[in-house]
């Protein structure tokens, strides 16, 4: 039998190193190094997408691997995948070392120098583990092996520019398109999305954070079934009880959420800290939400760049979106565009928080009428993002024939005047 290997090494002379010897492995089929983690995930992920079987028997990770830390890519891997044998590669032989790579997930570890009988063992080791693992799965296991739910997260440039309102209402939308959706609260010092669906649950993402395996059955207790339908992790009531949730936490409920969930949205607020950092670095998109106004943008633009030193987010995967947007405004998208970097999103959700209040006061952001154009333009954005399904009965227009708003399709912008010269100069 021939074992596909795929190697993550991020240093060059390593990855030669590695390729060299995997090649003078019996029956192996090494497949070209991939330099990070968002690499070697997206790989992964797009083969799973094709077929199971597509995907390699084993990957060795290298301990300079990154961003994310080695144990830490070991423990999504073989969450999301766990059809796949994941070997560490090391130059730390202790006991302790090998223990939290066994708890990580990890089927073997390699000692560096790399010695060739003991990768032989350890690769040929992993494979047949992989392939007892396949052959129960060909049987009808019930046990995820797909590529994962889609991960959004929606950040604000600064507080009050209504992050909070989108993630409630994309989740809202792409809930009743039919998909499963997971809607959490990572604002952990000031998170209001309870507050927003009239909420009172005692149990909140603290209650995950010193779980080192999260399984469905913990994962269900802490989340929150709402009537809406959809599945909520809150955030604590104590909001200095958000310190407990570690990036490393953070890591792995994303995992969890997104191994269970077709879409997974999370608001982010507009404070970074270590957990939420993880969440936008983990996401397959970032949304920024912004005001036109001098301060949101000086603040999107501060936050981008924030994202960008920190290697969290580079500008161009970043998504803008314009919240309370007026045609006549003197800071138009095309505008903030240029002063963030950024792409921006088709959608510009306009201001009218007249539609909003009653629902707002009344925490029944999930009863929000069908008819508010606020509600259109962000389930609108959600079928921007690809959150959505068409369903079968929906008119030409992209909307349900049985309410619940407009989960269509993009509309196209219009490009307005970009303003006043000395309104552009403040916002640069």
């Amino acid at each position: 039998m021939t074992t596909r290997i795929l190697p993550a090494v991020g240093d060059p002379d390593a990855a030669r190193s590695v390729t060299t010897l995997l090649s003078q492995l019996p029956d192996a089929e090494p497949g070209a190094p991939v330099g990070d983690s968002t690499q070697l995930i997206d790989t992964l992920a797009r083969l799973a997408g094709e077929s199971l079987d597509e995907l390699p028997e084993v990957v060795l990770v290298h301990e300079r691997i990154g961003p994310v830390p080695a144990l830490e890519l070991i423990r999504e891997v073989s969450l999301r995948f766990p059809a796949i044998g994941v070997v560490l590669i090391t130059a730390d032989a202790s006991p302790g070392l090998f223990a939290a790579a066994m708890e990580s997930g990890a089927r073997g570890l390699v000692t560096l120098p790399l010695s060739y009988e003991e990768l032989v063992n350890r690769v040929q080791s992993a494979a047949q583990w992989s392939v007892g693992v396949r052959r129960h799965l060909g049987t009808g296991g019930d046990v995820f092996t797909g590529p994962g739910g889609t991960v959004v997260t929606v950040s604000g440039a600064k507080g009050g520019v209504g992050a909070t309102v989108t993630a409630v209402q994309l989740a809202l939308a792409s809930q009743a398109s039919g998909r499963t959706v997971a809607l959490v609260d990572m604002d952990l010092q000031a998170g209001d999305i309870a507050s927003y669906l009239d909420v009172q649950f005692r149990r909140s993402i603290v209650d995950l954070a010193a779980i080192t395996d999260i399984s469905p059955r913990v994962l269900s207790d802490a989340v929150f079934s709402h009537s809406s339908g959809l599945a909520l992790l809150l955030a604590p009531g104590e909001g200095e009880r958000g310190e407990e949730v570690s990036d490393r936490s953070a890591r792995q409920i994303v995992s969890a959420l997104r191994s269970r969930y077709e879409v997974v949205v999370i608001d982010c607020g507009s404070q970074l800290q270590g957990a939420n950092a993880a969440a936008i670095e983990m996401a397959d998109m970032a949304l920024l939400v912004t005001t036109p106004d001098v301060i949101a943008v000086r603040g999107a633009k501060r936050t981008v760049r924030m994202w960008d030193r920190l290697q969290i987010r580079k500008a161009e995967e970043t998504l803008t979106l314009v919240n309370r947007f007026i045609r006549n405004t003197e800071i138009q998208p095309p505008l903030i565009e240029k002063i963030t970097g950024t792409r921006m999103a088709n959608t510009a959700v306009p201001a009218n928080f007249k539609e909003l209040q009653g629902a707002v006061d009344a925490g029944r952001m999930h009863e929000l009428d069908a008819k508010s154009t606020v509600k259109q333009a962000l389930w609108g954005l959600a079928g921007e993002l690809g959150i959505v399904k068409v369903p079968e009965n929906a008119d030409k227009r992209g909307k349900f024939k049985n309410d619940r708003g407009s989960i269509g399709r993009p509309r196209r912008r219009r490009d307005g005047d970009t303003g006043g010269r000395a309104t552009t100069e403040e916002a640069r």
